[in-house]
């Protein structure tokens, strides 16, 4: 399985990514910023989704809403 980020950047295991843009976060009143830096991915089942840690805590992103650092 290949995971791409939104601008067709091949993703692995370890790799940083930003945020593309604003993102809020469900059960929560916080918000993501764009250009938040998301270290040490994980990939998934989903080839449309990833793992990885923001604001020290680990979270669950669409791919669409990413690009690689």
């Amino acid at each position: 399985m290949i995971v791409r980020d939104s601008n067709g950047n091949e993703l692995k295991d370890g790799d940083s990514v930003i945020l593309i843009k604003d993102l809020k976060v469900k059960g929560s009143s916080t918000v993501l910023k764009r250009g938040a830096v998301g270290r040490n991915i994980r990939l998934t089942d989903d080839e449309g989704e990833i793992e990885c840690k923001m604001d020290k805590v680990m979270m669950v992103l669409k791919t669409q809403f990413i690009k690689k650092a």
